[in-house]
């Protein structure tokens, strides 16, 4: 089991990494139109049983991405407002919602179709503002400096946040020009399970970081919190 949920975090970490790449290519395309792309995108997965794999299952990914506006611009609040309207899901549909639809969807992108029997295994967000800065600001000027400086999209950072729930919290910092061998990945729990003991200074990752930070994992525990005791009510562990 330990192995699994190791190559599970491995996993997530993937097709974070590849979702906030396609996230950042989108939106630089849109920059400056009517249909802009906003700065953050929610990920929800889940795994299904599958024999045939190394591990016994198959990881199945969701995303939403939203429109540029004032009411999407602000992670910490997007966080809070998604944690709200799943829970108003909830009350007016009952144990039949699934964040996947058909009513009351959350996402509109990725595997929105699951095989029987998948479960719930976490959330994440993915967003272009990193220590770079704004995503907007950034892409502005990005465009204001290519043409001197034969810069592009794929020079700018993104980064993500995930919980999964065996209690795995990870953040995913993807920079383009990262050292050989700095994944940019920090986790409170291990990536590789033949390393028995070592010192983690991320054990308390979800506590760390500024006051952003932190408030963004607090609204993204809080909507984990609601979708864990919904979409896992009666499973066995």
């Amino acid at each position: 089991m330990d192995r699994r949920w190791a190559d599970l975090r491995n996993q997530v970490v993937y097709r974070s990494k590849r979702l906030n790449t396609g996230h950042l290519i989108e939106a630089d395309q849109r920059f400056g139109q009517r249909n802009a792309l906003g700065a953050h995108a929610l990920m929800l997965f889940f795994v299904s049983d599958a024999p045939s794999e190394p591990h016994g299952y198959k990881l199945h990914t969701a995303h939403r991405t939203w429109p540029q506006s004032p009411d999407s611009d602000v992670l910490p609040q997007l966080l809070a407002d998604m944690t709200e309207v799943a829970a108003d899901n909830i009350a007016a549909i009952g144990r039949e919602w699934s964040p996947l639809g058909p009513e009351g969807s959350m996402v509109n992108g990725g595997d929105m179709t699951l095989p029987p029997g998948a479960w719930y295994v976490g959330v994440g967000v993915s967003t272009l503002d990193s220590d770079q800065g704004r995503w907007y600001q950034v892409a502005r000027t990005l465009r204001e400096a290519a043409a001197g400086r034969h810069m592009s999209a794929f020079n700018l950072k993104g980064q993500c946040y995930v919980l999964l729930t065996d209690g795995t919290a990870l953040h995913i910092d993807r920079d383009p020009h990262a050292r050989l061998g700095d994944n940019g990945v920090r986790c409170n729990k291990t990536l590789n399970p033949d390393r028995i003991t070592y010192y983690n200074p991320y054990e308390h990752l979800t506590e760390q970081g500024d006051d952003e930070t932190r408030d963004i994992w607090r609204q993204l525990t809080a909507l984990h919190h609601t979708l864990s005791a919904h979409l896992l009510s009666g499973r066995r562990a």
